[in-house]
Parts: C-alpha cells; sequence; structure tokens
C-alpha cells in the first residue's frame, strides 16, 4: 500500500467509524429520545449533544448560514491538508495516515452539517470530582489525533534545506 493510498484508507476509516458509532449510540440505542445513557460512569456518559458551533459550541447560534460556513472551512482546510501532504511528504507514512484521520474526521463532522444543520455529539468523560460539561464525537477524536499525528511526524521539513552545525 502507498503512502496516499493508507492516505485514503484512513480517511475513508474514520469516516465509517464515526458515521456508525453516530448511527449506532443515537439512533439504535435512542441517545435522541434518552438525553443521557450511562456507560462507565462518571468516566463515560453518553450524552445526547447538537454542536451548531464548532469545539465547545464556539460560534454557537450566530447565523443560519454557520452550518454552510463551517462545511466550506471543513472541506477547504481537508483539501489544503492533503495537497500539502502529497507535495511536501510524499513518502511519510506517518504524515498521510494522521492526514487521513484528520480529513475523515473532518468530512463525518462535515456530513452531519449537510444531514441535520448542526453536528451530533454524544461522548460525555468526567474524573476526579471534575464534572465535564462538553460532549464529543469519535471524528472529533480522529482530528485531535491527526493533528497530534501531523505535528509528531513531521520531522521539521519545511521545505527548506537541513543547516548544517558544527565547523
Amino acid at each position: 500500500m502507498t503512502p496516499h493510498r493508507a492516505l485514503l484508507f484512513a480517511a475513508a476509516l474514520a469516516f465509517v467509524i464515526d458515521q456508525l458509532t453516530k448511527w449506532i449510540v443515537i439512533w439504535r440505542m435512542r441517545l435522541d429520545i434518552q438525553g443521557q445513557i450511562e456507560v462507565a460512569p462518571p468516566f463515560l456518559v453518553f450524552r445526547y449533544g447538537e454542536n451548531r458551533g464548532i469545539n465547545f459550541g464556539l460560534f454557537n447560534g450566530h447565523s443560519e448560514w454557520m452550518p454552510y460556513v463551517l462545511i466550506g472551512v471543513s472541506v477547504v482546510i481537508s483539501a489544503a491538508v492533503w495537497i500539502w501532504i502529497a507535495r511536501r511528504h510524499p513518502g511519510a507514512w506517518g504524515m498521510h495516515v494522521s492526514a487521513g484521520l484528520l480529513v475523515g474526521g473532518a468530512m463525518a463532522n462535515a456530513l452531519d452539517r449537510v444531514l441535520y444543520g448542526y453536528v451530533l455529539d454524544f461522548l460525555n468523560m468526567s474524573c476526579c470530582g471534575i464534572n465535564n460539561p462538553y460532549v464529543f464525537n469519535v471524528a472529533d477524536v480522529f482530528i485531535f489525533a491527526g493533528a497530534i499525528g501531523l505535528a509528531v511526524f513531521d520531522h521539521g521539513s519545511g521545505g527548506g534545506k537541513p543547516r548544517k552545525t558544527g565547523r
């Protein structure tokens, strides 16, 4: 498998896993009706959420056009990451897989915005007496993991020649 195919595979896998988990938890387990399901309290609770903004509800409730703006931003950033990886890191497997996770997660959330006008969230994690009021989804985990992977696997290849050290 080439690095480019690894990117495609990681993107498709992240997309499918996110959409499948949303379908199971929200529609099959009826989280949309129950509102909350305690899976392993307090560490893991399924709590229904409709994110009309971006992370932590930022830009929530701004205008009726906001979902379309956020869909456009997701598509543009995903395309930019894809092109950047293909041009700057053609053989870097870790970079390709990380980019795939990020792109797949972003596209899964963009599909939610197309279908519902908001992103479906259901994961809530709290610990040690701290009550976390925020919910997120599996796509958010893939986006975060992909961004971390891009930072970890980018070994300073900014396009320039490496500097020589010493005399």
